[in-house]
């Protein structure tokens, strides 16, 4: 491995000129896709193997043309104080407002409040249903427009109206605070560089990187039905991982420049060691996003695959186009510890002056330090995460729905009404489908199903079935007591899967409960059950990875065991926020709710893969300073005396880019840039940082174990370059290696 990707840091460097052209051709063929793409279309939300799903896809069957997956809005309306909605003047004014939603081009259609048994006990509060042709998300803009103006035309009439649904929802964005995440990089990389040009090169190539991954995504969009969603949550990994994995070699091709080396040379050596690390960590990453596949959401495998390959991307970028900028930059890219003269470099410190050795840096002082008291830092380490993680235990998981908007928008301000009006289960309606196809009575099985329902608990109103034009199938709506999100609803939903187990026992009718509610049940108990199952696959694969890069059974071991407080902390501090409303207004968030259902499983695939990352860049270096002989504490702050300022350069710049998408308008989003950036912090700087070196001084020689077999069986990739470092002790010069790296 090392050998391999030595030749071709070398060949990157000398071939520099082909290599970028490469590179930007790509960029240039993906922007070009982008621009000339259709624009993206609906986004479909299926689960495969749920209830809810079967439903609706019985519903698209035997009820063609009813748009199924059509947009839905709640023009809700309030009359002023002292008055109802049965009043004439009111009562025309909807009817007005009702007259005129139908004229839209993209309506299927609206229902009257006063036909169709919408308004209030008291009078006070009716809503009128608008179903769309197209999803939201295809809404033209005059459609949404001519829904806002209608609304706003009711206002002036003296009434309170507010609009529920998803016909006004809008594309998420990221705000301003994206950018300042990359300004916050790009002064870490100055600092650790000390050289304006080395810092550029990591920010130059992710953002290359992230251009073609993202404007690669944006052109399959339409074609593979990906949403807004996955271009973020891309560009996020993507920048943070990036940034690091140029960063890493960058440093340690300043590393060799230190040691004397040719910059071909150096630029060589920097790609066969630190680009070895970035391999093995990209590697992991990918498998732990491709790994999302497992729970068997599109949706969420697709946001993984687009991910995992902007990743693979930034692997590539950093092994050949880095290694061709470094060319390109010249003498404009110091040694470690040559700081450019705008940034004082050519000024030597007392220590220099006066000969004397100089002063050790704070990653070998804490490192020492560390190794003198292991045990100590070991048990702070594990109590303080362990605190950290205590909210974890009141998780609560949930889907988005306008219940979780701020009070600022008209869509939560319509969910208040609806709630105020027709009491909180409204705004949560089951749909019941009867399958009725293999009964001798269909309209008798009908009615047995709707009377079963109302003699559930819980149950507020049942609609009467609503049979298909052949009769073999009915909708039947159910109004729950409690709130969508409650515990209540969703032993509502089992008990009427239950009842309709009975049924179908009885009449061979299959009876299934969806809607947008049940979806969101079965969503998160699907997430749930995977949830399992993905740590046992991704974390399995993983350690087996790590076997091959450490030689050790144990390094892994720990390696995973410290990933799995580091997303406990994390998820703790996420319910902290989101779910208890601890530091909320810092953090934008308006409204604290349950947390997404999705939530929990993407963090442990990503921060799986980003704790890798650390894992194998700070102890890689610790294995190559044990390889060449050292003993395994002065390995530990050896490996900490080279690798503690980049990983920690390399923490601060990710928390900054994940941190930046804390300003999105996006719930989900929002809630991973957070969870993202505080698990980073968990594990670089507490696991990583303290635990890591405290496990190694306890273990001494046996965290280097690996049993004579295994050893054997295992091949031998060379991550720390050992092949490298084994032709220059035989006393090979620059020539000679040169020679070497041709055979």
């Amino acid at each position: 491995m090392a050998t391999f990707l030595y030749k071709l840091g070398r060949l990157a460097f000398r071939r520099r000129h082909f290599v970028a052209l490469i590179w930007v051709a790509l960029l240039t063929l993906a922007g070009v896709g982008a621009a000339s793409a259709p624009p993206a279309g609906t986004t479909s939300f299926s689960i495969p193997g749920t209830e809810a799903q079967k439903a609706f896809d019985l519903l698209e069957e035997r009820f063609p043309g009813t748009s199924a997956d059509g947009a839905t809005a709640r023009v809700v309306f309030k009359a002023p104080s002292g008055e109802t909605m049965t009043a004439a003047d009111n009562k025309a004014t909807v009817e007005k407002t009702v007259a005129d939603l139908a004229d839209g081009s993209e309506v299927a259609s609206v229902a009257d409040p006063y036909t169709g048994n919408a308004v209030s006990e008291d009078g006070t509060v009716a809503y009128a249903s608008v179903r769309y042709d197209v999803s939201g998300m295809e809404l033209e803009d005059t459609t949404k427009d001519a829904l806002e103006d209608a609304a706003q035309q009711a206002r002036d009439a003296g009434l309170t109206v507010e609009v529920g649904g998803d016909a006004l929802q809008a594309v998420p964005h990221t705000g301003a605070t994206e950018v300042i995440g990359i300004a916050v990089a790009a002064v870490v990389l100055v600092i650790t560089f000390g050289s304006l040009v080395a810092a550029g090169l990591p920010l130059l190539t992710a953002l290359i990187g992230v251009g073609i991954g993202v404007s690669s995504i944006t052109a399959l969009a339409s074609a593979l039905e990906l949403g807004s969603t996955t271009s973020i949550l891309a560009m996020m990994i993507g920048l943070a991982v990036g940034i690091d994995y140029a960063l890493f070699i960058v440093s340690r091709y300043r590393a060799e420049l230190a040691e004397g080396r040719e910059r071909e040379e150096a630029a060589g050596r920097a790609v066969g060691t630190a680009g070895s690390a970035v391999v093995f960590a990209g590697l992991t990453v990918v498998i732990a996003l491709v790994g999302l596949a497992v729970v068997n959401i599109p949706m969420l495998t697709k946001m993984g695959i687009a991910a995992a390959g902007t990743v693979a991307i930034a692997v590539l970028i950093a092994l050949t186009m880095v290694p061709a900028l470094l060319g390109y930059a010249g003498r404009r890219v110091k040694p470690t510890g040559a700081k450019s003269k705008l940034l004082g470099g050519g000024r030597k410190n007392g220590a220099e002056a006066d000969g004397k050795p100089a002063k050790a840096n704070l990653g070998t002082r804490w490192a020492s330090f560390v190794v003198r008291r292991p045990l100590a830092v070991l048990l702070l380490g594990v109590i303080g995460l362990g605190a950290a993680a205590i909210p974890a235990a009141s998780l609560e998981l949930g889907l988005p729905d306008d219940g979780s908007q701020p009070t600022s928008t008209t869509q939560r301000r319509a969910y208040d009404l609806l709630s105020e009006g027709f009491g909180p289960g409204f705004n949560g309606p089951l749909m019941v489908v009867v399958d009725a196809k293999g009964s001798d009575a269909p309209k008798q099985v009908f009615t047995d199903v709707s009377n079963e329902i109302r003699g559930l608990e819980d149950v507020v109103a049942v609609t009467p079935p609503a049979p298909n034009k052949g009769g073999d199938t009915a909708t039947i709506t159910v109004i729950p007591d409690s709130k969508p999100s409650s515990v209540q609803t969703e032993d509502l939903v089992h008990a009427i899967r239950d009842a309709g187990g009975d049924i179908q026992a009885d009449t061979g009718a299959e009876t299934l409960v969806t809607g947008s509610t049940a979806m969101n049940i079965d969503v998160s108990e699907k997430l749930n059950d995977a949830l399992l199952p993905y740590l046992v696959l991704v974390v399995g694969l993983a350690f087996l990875l790590l076997i091959v890069v450490f030689r050790s059974i144990l390094v892994p071991l720990k390696a995973a065991l410290g990933f799995l407080l580091s997303v406990m902390a994390a998820l703790g501090a996420v319910v902290a926020v989101f779910q208890w409303g601890w530091l909320s207004g810092l953090m934008g968030v308006e409204e604290t709710g349950p947390v997404m259902s999705m939530m929990p499983i993407f963090m442990v695939g990503v921060v799986f893969g980003l704790a890798m990352d650390y894992e194998v860049f700070l102890v890689t270096r610790m294995r190559e300073a044990h390889v060449h002989g050292e003993k395994p504490n002065q390995a530990v702050v050896t490996g900490f005396r080279h690798g503690a300022r980049v990983v920690t350069a390399a923490a601060v710049i990710m928390m900054a880019v994940f941190a930046g998408f804390i300003g999105s308008s996006e719930a989900m989003v929002k809630m991973i840039g957070f969870g993202l950036a505080i698990a980073v912090f968990f594990d670089a700087f507490v696991v990583r940082m303290a635990i890591v070196p405290a496990v190694l001084a306890l273990l001494g020689k046996k965290a280097w174990w690996l049993p004579k077999w295994l050893d054997r069986a295992l091949p031998n990739v060379d991550v720390e370059g050992e092949g490298l470092r084994t032709a220059r002790e035989r006393g090979s010069g620059p020539d000679e290696d040169r020679e070497l790296a041709r055979t």
